[in-house]
């Protein structure tokens, strides 16, 4: 019982990592109705930019911070690194979205997946180009502290809980954005029908620009949890293709288009893919996510929590 718990902790973290990823997927589907394959490597870029933003913000933390114990200076650099990493991918986004996908907006689907694939091909080898092909670790920008009272053989740590909390806080930024704001919902209206979000006075790009850049900043911010989550973080110019195809999956489980089926799917994933590694072997750790990919869309194309929709032939 033990095990499993502990195997149950480690999943849901790790699905929280997936779900921020697979938001960003969901909702550039929901609005234009096609897969930024590139999305993965804005994952990529956030780790990265994480990376080199972290020695800039200790060198302005007050004098005697120290990533190696937690204080409230050390918390607000991680927050520090998190938002200017959220920032960086946020631009790059848009960027993509404005110099990339808006020319081929009206093109057929193919086109733009094609592109997409294009897309993320060019930042793997522009970051191998940028950044080097040698993996590098990632600085600690939390200490790894277990939480104690919770027995011998159960471990939760301090990192743990900091990602489930700023999952959560994310979500809920996100789902205020999206129900409570106006920019949300243009986002709804224009995901329903874009035509007439236009004539209702709607400016469809920059609704489409934001989208991109708010699931953007998500996959940087699962790239800075993930690596608050692991302290020994190696990132490296390629470190986005296996994550970013389980977010798909992830997306494509919970239902694409869907924002809280992106969420159930990530902490699905999550919890399947630990206990695969608990139970069984790790060899199977990523062969997992394929077995979902073909078992849904065998037996439950429109996802868990997905909604058929009829298309106009």
């Amino acid at each position: 019982m033990i095990q499993f718990l502990q195997q149950l902790l480690n999943g849901l973290s790790l699905g929280a990592i997936y779900a921020l990823i697979a938001l960003g997927y969901t909702m550039v589907y929901g609005v234009l109705k096609f897969i930024n394959f590139a999305h993965g490597d804005v994952y990529m870029i956030g780790a990265f930019a994480g990376m080199y933003i972290t020695p800039y913000v200790w060198k302005i933390l007050p004098q005697g911070a120290d990533s190696s114990r937690f204080s409230w200076s050390t918390a607000g650099g991680a927050f520090a690194v998190l938002a200017l990493s959220m920032a960086v991918c946020a631009v790059l986004g848009v960027v993509i979205e404005r110099l990339v996908y808006r020319p081929l907006r009206e093109r057929p689907r193919l086109t733009v997946l094609i592109t997409a694939i294009g897309v993320s091909i060019f930042l793997e080898y522009f970051g191998q180009y940028l950044f080097g092909a040698n993996p590098k670790l990632f600085p600690e920008i939390l200490p790894d502290r277990v939480i104690e009272g919770l027995g011998d053989d159960l471990i939760l740590s301090v990192n743990q809980v900091v990602v489930f909390a700023v999952t959560l806080l994310l979500l809920a930024v996100l789902c205020f954005i999206v129900l409570k704001t106006r920019i949300g919902t243009a986002m709804r209206a224009l995901s329903y029908n874009p035509v007439a979000a236009s004539l209702m006075g709607i400016n469809n790009d920059v609704v489409i620009a934001f989208t991109f850049g708010l699931g953007s900043a998500l996959a940087a911010a699962a790239a800075v949890l993930n690596a608050i989550n692991y302290p020994a973080y190696s990132i490296d110019p390629f470190m986005g293709i296996l994550p970013g195809i389980k977010a798909f999956v992830a997306a494509v489980l919970g239902g694409i288009g869907s924002l809280p089926g992106a969420v159930v799917g990530g902490l699905i994933l999550g919890v399947l893919e630990t206990m695969v590694v608990g139970y069984g072997s790790p060899m199977y750790r990523d062969a997992i996510a394929f077995a979902v990919l073909i078992a849904i869309l065998l037996f439950k194309p429109n996802g868990l929590l997905g909604r058929a929709e009829k298309e106009k032939v």
